[in-house]
């Protein structure tokens, strides 16, 4: 990897002498060319002089500096180096701070810094450490490419870092972004949107993979094989938009915990295809089976018969062969009763009998001493 700067990093009175590796690759982002669309030619700017109307070679194009009144300043290289600025060569630390003290709003541009020759690499390590060991980050200025910017120094494992900033007047103000009439969250809400972020995993490997660059590669090959391309089923996207806020973040959660494979707080999961959501499905189905059927809601079904299993035809067998003995059984029942309340009967008209003879007895007794 050849460096595209370098330059002296200065920390206090310690020269630390650097190169600038680009850390980021542009050529590996998806790009089109322009084409014509008649014809399928390619579209190219060409470099083309304005005064004469002619093509430019790239050796015959300078730089020029444009003022407000529209007139361009030619300049050269040699007037870009006699910039009495010691940012053209070194970058001088100015402050350290914390790095959540940098807006992201500025980040731009990131490079690897490594040392230019052996004698800068003790210094280089002790920075580093120092850095890593302190938690801050270093703020600079440096004259890259022309311009000058500021810079951000910072550790990344064994190397150091630079992150070019842009200029606080470079970002935009806010005007006519925000809502215009104030907007009030319900404490639960806020409850719910901090659940909704527990229940997000971390980054895995197939999160952060290209599958846009990958899905045009495949049209792209589809295109010069004539042939339909072929993609791989994915998620469905949403049916509709939930527009009660709460609704939608507990059926987000939800939907998190079912694509890690989590049960939900209710006991089930969250109806998903393993065997706990089919079994949560079915309940639900017997219990609104039973409740229609309870209050005489639902379509009249058909009675059906069960198949007969070796099991269930035991079962029948077994139940028609005690049906005789328990019909004996209560016919026995039946008999026993009736016997024993044609006795009870008999006993009491043999009592009542002797009584009427005791009567008869005691009322001649009483005739005869009357006598």
């Amino acid at each position: 990897m050849r460096p595209t700067a370098k330059f002296s990093l200065s920390f206090g009175l310690v020269t630390i002498p650097v190169a600038a590796y680009n850390a980021t690759d542009s050529s590996a982002s998806v790009s089109f060319v322009r084409i014509h669309t008649a014809d399928g030619g390619r579209v190219r700017n060409q470099p083309v002089c304005s005064l004469e109307g002619t093509e430019v070679s790239p050796d015959e194009i300078g730089r020029g500096y444009r003022t407000e009144d529209d007139t361009v300043v030619p300049l050269t290289d040699e007037d870009l180096d006699a910039l009495p600025l010691p940012t053209a060569r070194t970058l001088t630390i100015l402050a350290f701070v914390a790095g959540g003290d940098i807006d992201p709003l500025q980040l731009g541009k990131g490079y690897y810094l490594g040392v230019d020759g052996p004698a800068a690499a003790k210094p280089y390590a002790l920075l580093r450490d120092a850095m890593e060991r302190h938690q801050r980050v270093g703020l600079g200025k440096i004259a890259l490419h022309g311009r000058e910017s500021l810079a951000m120094i910072r550790p990344m494992g064994d190397l150091l870092v630079m992150q070019v900033l842009l200029w606080p007047h470079q970002i935009r103000p806010m005007t006519g972004v925000l809502p215009e009439r104030e907007v009030k969250v319900a404490a639960n809400e806020v409850r719910a949107a901090e659940t909704l972020m527990d229940s997000f995993g971390e980054l895995s490997e197939e999160d952060v993979h290209d599958h846009y660059r990958e899905a045009l590669e495949e049209i792209v090959a589809a295109k010069l094989a004539h042939r339909e391309p072929e993609f791989e089923a994915g998620g469905e996207p949403p049916a509709g938009q939930v527009m009660d806020l709460m609704t939608a973040l507990q059926d987000s959660v939800r939907a998190a915990k079912r694509a890690r494979g989590e049960t939900d707080e209710e006991g089930g999961a969250g109806g998903g295809s393993g065997p706990s959501g089919r079994s949560a499905t079915k309940t639900a189905a017997r219990k609104a089976t039973a409740g229609r059927a309870a209050t005489g809601r639902g379509p009249a079904k058909k009675a059906t018969t069960p198949a007969t299993t070796p099991a269930t035809a035991t079962k029948t067998t077994a139940a028609k062969q005690a049906a005789p003995r328990k019909a004996t059984a209560k016919r026995a029942a039946t008999e026993g009763a009736s016997t024993a309340g044609r006795k009870a009967a008999a006993d009491r008209g043999s009592g009542a009998k002797k009584t009427a003879g005791a009567a008869r007895k005691t009322t001649a007794g009483r005739g005869r001493k009357a006598g």
